[in-house]
């Protein structure tokens, strides 16, 4: 009996039981809202909890899969890129596959997320103006793709447009949303970057419907930074095609200015009946805070986006109040120190005398 990411493995592409590797990824828990979703009036929003993975994101799904695919064709270097989550759970599952990982970083990527890598045993360099400008981020992609064509090689990247076999195993989001719903679900959040993660959903649904597992499928809501608006812009004014951009969101991995995956993004999302959001990178802060003080969630703020982009829907009344809605928190606040901070600046923990206690029990008495 397969557990974890390959109870689902018949779905992906194929991989050999001898080489599939494992964290115990997968499985992630949703829990109902008790405080957001009333706050807009949304009676049915719930909160699928990617941060219980072992690194703490989503990405592990996406590693697992990809590592294990190199495992099965004999490859012992991993050549990737990364604004963080992704060379995170790479790291980690090359370290239990025992394959070297080199990965190219973007320029504003969160020190937390690097410590993580570099405690895994990969060699990072960040390079300037990677993230932000599109040439450049082109650029370093074909540089990587040239590296990469070393027989013992492979480029990983978290995008069908290069990965699909990784990606393949982040279809297993909606492999399991389809099992945990209360009832069949009429919305489902993601936020996007390069927008794997919404292609991921919107494809195992697809999978789902056309087997006659589901009988309905949910409307896939692609939520971005309004500084990223490659995707859910022009999803959202009917064109056709994505957008390269220069990316202005100071949100840490979601800063992705090229179109990656965008095309296909518009046309699964246009199948299903999902839309594209986008948001201020305050709201997205304020929605992280949020999260933490009113739902007990600790979610970094790309983790926190596709929550914004619901409560930002609701506030619009572009939602159903009796729809029953999920979002994707994709990633743990300990990865990102510095929003972290940005959180709790105007607290504190004061050290304090045993007198100073006491007078507060004089006060209660």
């Amino acid at each position: 009996m397969h557990s974890g990411l390959w109870r689902f493995g018949d779905w992906y592409d194929p991989i050999p039981d001898s080489a599939r590797i494992t964290l115990g990824e997968g499985n992630s828990p949703i829990v109902r809202s008790r405080r957001l979703g009333p706050s807009v009036g949304l009676k049915n929003l719930y909160f699928k909890l990617e941060i219980t993975n072992p690194t703490g994101s989503y990405k592990d799904r996406f590693a697992c899969a990809a590592i294990s695919d190199m495992v099965a064709h004999g490859k012992t270097e991993c050549i990737a890129t990364s604004s963080g989550n992704t060379g995170a759970s790479l790291a980690a599952y090359c370290a239990v596959a025992g394959i070297s990982c080199e990965i190219a970083i973007v320029e504003g990527a969160p020190e937390g997320k690097l410590r993580q890598m570099l405690a895994y045993g990969a060699k990072l360099y960040r390079i300037r103006g990677f993230g932000i400008d599109a040439k450049i981020s082109d650029r370093v992609i074909e540089c990587l793709r040239i590296l990469s064509s070393r027989p013992t090689a492979q480029m990983q990247i978290s995008a069908f447009a290069y990965c699909p076999v990784g990606m393949s195993g982040v279809k297993s989001i909606g492999l399991e949303l389809a099992e945990q719903g209360p009832e069949p679900w009429d919305h489902i959040f993601c936020m996007a970057g390069g927008g794997g993660l919404v292609l991921a959903v919107a494809r195992a649904y697809e999978q789902l419907y056309e087997s006659g597992s589901v009988l309905q499928l949910p409307r896939v809501e692609c939520v971005q930074p309004v500084g990223n608006n490659t995707i859910s812009g022009p999803l959202r004014a009917g064109f056709e095609i994505a957008q390269a951009i220069q990316c202005t969101s100071k949100i840490s991995g979601l800063q992705v200015p090229s179109v990656i995956d965008g095309n296909e993004v518009i046309n699964a999302c246009r199948k299903n009946g999902g839309t594209g959001h986008l948001v201020e990178d305050d709201f997205i802060w304020k929605t992280q805070s949020r999260l933490a003080r009113e739902e007990g969630i600790f979610a970094e703020p790309a983790g926190s986006t596709a929550v914004a982009g619901a409560l930002q829907a609701a506030i619009d009344g572009s939602i159903d109040p009796n729809a029953h809605v999920v979002c994707l928190v994709t990633g743990s606040a300990f990865k990102d120190p510095a929003s972290l901070e940005a959180m709790v600046r105007h607290t504190s923990a004061p050290l304090i005398d045993l007198s100073d206690l006491e007078r507060r029990l004089d006060s209660v008495r």
